[in-house]
């Protein structure tokens, strides 16, 4: 049995419900703490961040890259904003709240993470994200998940370089991987847990795919958790 299980949070642990809606809610209330008579008019800046930023949240590959801090303090510097570190960190506070509406905790995820601590497993989560770590820590204790996690770590909370997804290895490095996967006792992700299988040390995986002939819908992490076949 793992001793360890690590999830991600979007789309794992929450739900995020986009809302082009909730784009200029959050210029709105971010824009109204910095105070000024010079401000751009809302509308302008939400759809500018549209066409101009907002394209890079959906190319593969780039959330763990984005550093959202300064693409905001870019987007507010194409209005003719400067501001300062602490101007900037109450606008980016202001904006996220404004997206709490977005942020969804699955049905199930708080009895889920209570069964699996009742038996005696430790609990991760490990995620890229480009809002500021210090942001969705809070989030964690507001939805009430902190408590039930032993830790948590974001790509946007530390130096991007620590966090980095590393490449995937072969040989007498991938066999050393997999087997720091299964001392750990993880539940780890398919393509690693299969490298481990190649090894010959057995792994779990979360698997979001249906089985042949059932339905994914209504399905949630619990229903997916299995070992991979030989």
């Amino acid at each position: 049995m793992p001793a360890a299980v690590l999830f991600d949070w979007g789309d794992t642990l929450i739900r995020f419900v986009y809302d082009e809606a909730l784009v200029e809610a959050g210029h709105r209330a971010g824009l109204a703490t910095l105070g000024r008579d010079d401000l751009p008019e809302v509308e302008r800046v939400a759809t500018h961040f549209r066409e101009r930023y907002e394209p890079l949240f959906w190319a593969p590959g780039t959330v763990e890259e984005l550093e959202y801090p300064g693409l905001v303090r870019q987007l507010l510097g194409d209005f003719g904003l400067e501001v300062d570190d602490e101007e900037l960190t109450r606008f980016l506070e202001a904006e996220h709240a404004a997206w709490d509406p977005a942020r969804q905790a699955a049905a199930n995820t708080p009895a889920l993470l209570e069964a699996l601590r009742a038996r005696g497993l430790k609990l991760g989560l490990v995620s890229n994200a480009f809002d500021p770590g210090w942001l969705l820590h809070r989030d964690l204790e507001q939805m009430g998940l902190a408590e039930r996690l032993d830790f948590a770590v974001f790509s946007s909370g530390g130096r991007r370089q620590r966090f980095r997804r590393r490449p995937p290895l072969r040989g007498r490095q991938g066999c050393r991987r997999a087997w720091d996967d299964h001392r750990a006792g993880a539940l780890v992700p398919r393509r690693r847990a299969s490298r481990g299988r190649r090894a010959g040390l057995p792994g779990v995986y979360a698997d979001g795919r249906p089985e042949r002939g059932r339905p994914a819908r209504g399905r949630g992490l619990a229903d997916t958790t299995r070992r991979p076949s030989p």
